[in-house]
């Protein structure tokens, strides 16, 4: 494991955010960790098909990569899409402004559940697996499309109400296990060690660029309270990238056993000391006083993954008793917090904050685009 990671840490503004995203990336020094010539994943973030700030990947976070990386010379990318037994890929690209951008950068959109888009096989890691082997004792699969290609993760920075916090090691989630992956939540942390471990062996490159613009406090990843913080981040080594994004939000990382857990199996570095912060950021001064807490959701799912229903779940979420929460999850988050709660924050930020004035700057050119009035170009930001 090196002795020093490199994360670089921008302020910005919504006025320059694409020109900011541009220099992020340049000073994370991507070319040094991605294969040149590789096709390139773009792994984004949906956590809620509605577009609450902080849950998702954001449109500017999206069009600055994918400028940054055209100019740094991987023009050959790729979106892929997952979905989640409570998350509608489709619904969530669209509201969440990705569409417009993927067509005005010509990029075609895979979706790892489409047979006729990539198919799952059976994989064995040559690193010692902390977990999956045990979860899943008929083999570990994952999606074909992935072998040696390069990707770059998309998350935001925000609280994880099993995670704590959660970025760039939490994005491989979704695209690397299928639609059973609730399977490991009790596990989640090694898990995600795992995951990463998996990642370094079939992937030609890695990198993240992690989005602060809004960040997300509380019991995220969906229902949290969005805080305007301006900052955006990128590293070639996906733990310390989380490792700052937690220090940011008040959490010590190696306090949190993901990171802690890679930094040990020298997957990353997630000691603070041991970062390299390039940028205009000084995580000695800055701290948001970030908490986790719970909701209506997740007080069920401490109860099953970690409580006294732990020794029973493999019949709670392994047979057909699965769909009772997959439906719980889905009329708690979409049909009583999105409608009576959650939306009115969504319009708040729309109307009184800078980036919710940007994001509907591309709903509507997008809408322009779609109707076909003009053209969406970068050059409109």
């Amino acid at each position: 494991m090196p002795n020093k990671a490199i994360v670089a840490a921008l302020r910005t503004r919504s006025e320059s955010v694409l020109d900011d995203y541009a220099r992020l990336i340049d000073l994370a020094g991507v070319r040094q960790h991605l294969s040149p010539g590789a096709t390139t994943i773009l792994k984004d973030n949906i956590s809620w098909h509605f577009p609450f700030p902080a849950a998702n990947t954001t449109p500017w976070q999206l069009e600055g990569t994918v400028k940054a990386l055209h100019a740094d010379g991987f023009t050959d990318l790729v979106c892929v899409q997952n979905k989640t037994v409570v998350t509608d890929a489709f619904k969530g690209e669209d509201l969440n402004g990705y569409l417009p951008i993927f067509r005005a950068y010509d990029i075609p959109v895979l979706y790892n559940f489409k047979d006729s888009d990539m198919r799952w096989t059976s994989f064995q890691p040559k690193a010692r697996m902390r977990v999956l082997n045990k979860i899943f004792p008929e083999g570990i699969h994952i999606p074909d499309y992935f072998f040696g290609k390069n990707i770059v993760h998309l998350p935001t920075v925000k609280c994880h109400i099993y995670t704590t916090t959660t970025g760039a090691m939490k994005n491989a989630f979704g695209g690397l296990l299928n639609t059973r992956r609730h399977y490991t939540h009790s596990w989640i942390h090694e898990t995600l060690v795992d995951l990463l471990a998996i990642q370094r062996e079939i992937h030609s490159g890695l990198f993240a660029v992690m989005d602060g613009t809004t960040a997300g406090n509380g019991p995220g990843p969906r229902t949290m309270f969005p805080e305007v913080k301006n900052v955006i981040l990128a590293s070639g080594d996906q733990v310390a990238i989380d490792a700052v994004a937690a220090k940011l939000m008040g959490f010590d990382p190696m306090r949190l056993d993901y990171i802690r857990l890679a930094h040990e199996d020298g997957l990353g570095i997630g000691d603070p000391s041991q970062i390299e912060l390039v940028g205009d950021i000084d995580l000695g001064n800055e701290s948001w006083n970030f908490r986790v807490g719970d909701n209506g959701a997740s007080r069920v799912g401490d109860i099953v993954w970690f409580g006294p229903l732990k020794p029973v779940q493999n019949v709670l979420m392994r047979t057909p008793l699965v769909n009772l929460f997959i439906l719980g999850s889905e009329v708690y988050h979409d049909y009583y917090r999105w409608p009576a709660r959650d939306r009115g924050v969504f319009e708040g930020w729309l109307a009184n904050t800078p980036w919710g004035q940007l994001f509907q700057e591309y709903h509507r050119l997008g809408a322009l685009a779609a109707r076909g009035t003009r053209p969406l170009t970068a050059s409109e930001r």
